[in-house]
């Protein structure tokens, strides 16, 4: 499929709750890597953004690092209008922390965060079918960061597994009150999001709980699954960039 123009995605990383360290490092390392993949990223933590004229612009809109509930109803109503119009939804880390009430979003992300252990050094295993997020990785990859338990099971609203932890490669001794599914899930995708309400136009959804740690966004291969996924999520062709007739996205050349 032909990009007509440069995608445009905004960045939202506010928070109402944990703040992690790593957020100026996960933006910074993210706009370094922006012309690799022709995409524009606009970077705000302010929720009145959320309005319709302000995101009818983007191609997709990338959840970063967030915690609590970080937008108004005002500003919920614009973003489900967003992906009803085949806008593209990317979250990263602790874009499962947040925005707990709204089933949209909760269908949107795939799943929701419980809790994790400690930090560690982990074995992720590539799982399902050929990803570009997965790609470039080893069959088996080992990365220092956090394990993720969810609330629930990300297939359950069709998402598809493409990364899995082995859990006997560390140690968690906390209580799951959740089934997430086996294998435990890491990273996946939905081809069409499911937070879009019946009858509108679907575009695409990945979701990665990696990148915790300042370290973790200056590992390559980390980077290269995080970009890969943004791209792949761009090329639905619900979006301007991709597709003139589009309701929302770039359509400056």
């Amino acid at each position: 499929m032909a990009q007509q123009a440069t995608a445009r995605i905004l960045i939202y990383s506010a928070t109402r709750g944990y703040r992690h360290d790593s957020i100026p490092a996960s933006i910074e390392a993210l706009k370094a890597q922006a012309s690799s993949i022709n995409v524009h990223f606009d970077a705000t933590e302010d929720h009145t953004w959320f309005t319709d004229d302000r995101l009818n612009g983007y191609d997709a809109v990338l959840f970063l690092q967030n915690s609590g509930e970080v937008l108004e109803a005002d500003g919920k109503a614009a973003f489900q209008k967003f992906l009803n119009s085949g806008g593209n939804y990317i979250g990263v880390h602790c874009a499962s922390a947040c925005l707990y009430e709204d089933e949209f979003y909760k269908k949107e992300v795939g799943a929701l965060f419980d809790y994790h252990p400690d930090i560690c050094t982990a074995v992720f295993d590539v799982v399902g079918p050929p990803h570009p997020s997965t790609s470039m990785l080893p069959s088996r990859w080992e990365l220092y960061d956090e394990v993720y338990n969810f609330m629930s099971d990300p297939r359950d609203v069709g998402a598809t597994v493409v990364l899995a932890v082995d859990e006997s490669t560390y140690s968690d001794p906390g209580e799951r009150k959740y089934d997430h599914g086996t294998p435990h899930p890491v990273a996946w995708f939905q081809e069409r999001g499911a937070g879009v309400q019946p009858g509108n136009v679907a575009g695409r959804s990945f979701y990665t709980s990696l990148g915790h740690c300042i370290e973790t966004w200056q590992n390559e291969l980390f980077l290269a699954h995080v970009m890969s996924g943004i791209q792949w999520a761009i090329q639905s062709g619900t979006t301007k960039a991709f597709n003139p007739n589009a309701l929302v996205g770039n359509s400056a050349a």
